[in-house]
């Protein structure tokens, strides 16, 4: 197989969120941070990791990062949990400030969170657990990358990630609702109705970049005869950067300005549309921080909902998409809550030529954008593109093998193949599910 020729210089990166964050530290605060969150936030879960892990690296060749790196160990996901976790526990948290400002970098932005290495520890350790942990650390001393803490600020002013203010948001539901009448002159957009089956939210770069999204689901649920509802006040956003810097504090206030505007309706459940992070935050981490197991009201993302939108006939096909097509499992999603073969019985009834990239489900690799590290910003874009060289591999064998659209369902996952595909000039056709959906569902004629 040919590899994509791209070479990419490296740089070195200068972050204010890092340099400025490193420049306040003393010894005294970074030991007395360490021991804060090692001894008095974490507990039994992070001692039976340490205590388990014999640095064997079986981790490492599930990790596109130690891959894409000619398998330099210090890629690896037991290096990185060395060379910032381990010393601090080895060195009882009388660690430098250069050590944190290098922390946060390897934290941050070489590693997505993904969890294929605990798929491939023989002890099932859950690395990304121990890099939330690191990440929790850097942020409590106040070194994290400022593109991400500019977003986490965003949260925490407006409840969204975009400083989306007042009424942008329901000005742009109403401008999406007229777009959408010239297609389907009865469409609504039904905001703050009490009681409706369902409550549609989004993240915040759908009203800001991609608000054609919203029109698509609004044509959906109306040709779909749904009942359902979108807030007009904050609570609208799903999405959630706190979870990744490790801002506990504005992560449980995201969530429960979530959960609380869907009561405040009284929605039977909560749709969400195709973004993966933001499904993590609300079923797995968000919730829990809060003190739910579960959610307090029902989760579907997207990928459930258009399967059981097919399922049950509320939407049909008219012509199955032409194009051969591929999928991208959003680790959110797959590896997170096992969606894989139900996104493949949507992508079946939709898509004419459905050939699947190697290796899939849940052993796909990443999309080396999730986890926060897309949105730590334009600084560490080459450095995403070298670290996935065998994310554009993959796609250019399955490329070979006629795959002209890629599908992904999951915003970060869009994003982060987009950039691959640019920068290894793959020349795919990426999409999400639901603009494959919207094309070939069947339609009344205007």
């Amino acid at each position: 197989m040919a590899e994509p020729a791209k070479k990419v210089e490296e740089k070195k990166v200068i972050d204010e969120g890092l340099e400025k964050g490193t420049d306040r530290l003393t010894p005294d605060r970074i030991e007395k941070v360490i021991k804060q969150v090692l001894e008095g936030e974490s507990g039994a879960r992070l001692k039976a990791y340490v205590d388990t892990c014999i640095h064997c690296g079986l981790c490492s060749e599930a990790c596109h990062y130690y891959l894409s790196h000619d398998n330099d160990p210090r890629w690896s996901p037991v290096g990185k949990v060395k060379q910032t976790l381990w010393e601090m526990l080895k060195k009882k948290g009388r660690v430098s400030a250069d050590f944190i400002r290098t922390t946060a970098e390897i934290a941050s932005t070489e590693c997505n969170l993904c969890k294929r290495c605990a798929m491939y520890c023989p002890f099932g350790i859950d690395i990304a657990y121990l890099m939330l942990i690191v990440r929790r650390i850097c942020h409590r001393l106040g070194v994290t990358p400022l593109y991400i803490q500019d977003t986490a600020h965003s949260h925490s002013v407006t409840m969204n990630q975009m400083w989306v203010k007042g009424d942008e948001w329901p000005d742009t539901l109403q401008w999406q609702e007229e777009e959408a009448q010239a297609e389907i002159p009865t469409l609504r957009i039904p905001l703050e109705k009490e009681g409706a089956d369902i409550m549609y939210s989004v993240i915040g770069p759908g009203p800001k970049f991609q608000a054609q999204l919203i029109y698509q689901a609004a044509v959906i649920m109306n040709i779909a005869g749904l009942d359902w509802t979108m807030p007009a006040t904050p609570g609208w956003d799903n999405s959630d950067m706190a979870m990744f810097t490790g801002d506990n504090e504005i992560m449980g206030r995201i969530k429960r300005t979530h959960f609380e505007t869907a009561a405040r309706l009284k929605v039977k459940r909560i749709v969400m549309g195709e973004c993966g992070h933001a499904f993590r935050s609300i079923q797995d981490v968000g919730n829990r921080w809060l003190g739910w197991r579960m959610p307090p009201i029902p989760i579907a993302h997207a990928i459930e909902f258009y399967y059981e939108l097919l399922k049950e006939g509320k939407i049909r096909v008219a012509k199955k998409y032409a194009e051969t097509v591929t999928f991208q499992d959003p680790c959110n999603v797959v590896r997170g809550a096992g969606l894989h073969e139900k996104a493949r019985d949507v992508v079946n009834q939709i898509c004419e030529n459905f050939i699947e990239m190697h290796p899939n489900r849940e052993h796909n690799y990443c999309c080396c954008a999730g986890g926060g590290v897309i949105n730590c910003g334009p600084p560490y874009k080459l450095k995403r593109m070298k670290s996935n060289r065998i994310k554009a591999e993959q796609l250019f064998a399955v490329k070979s093998r006629g795959a002209k659209t890629l599908i992904a369902p999951c915003h970060n996952c869009h994003s982060g193949l987009e950039d691959i595909n640019h920068h290894y000039e793959l020349g795919m056709d990426i999409k999400f599910l639901g603009d494959i959906l919207y094309e070939v569902m069947e339609k009344p004629e205007s």
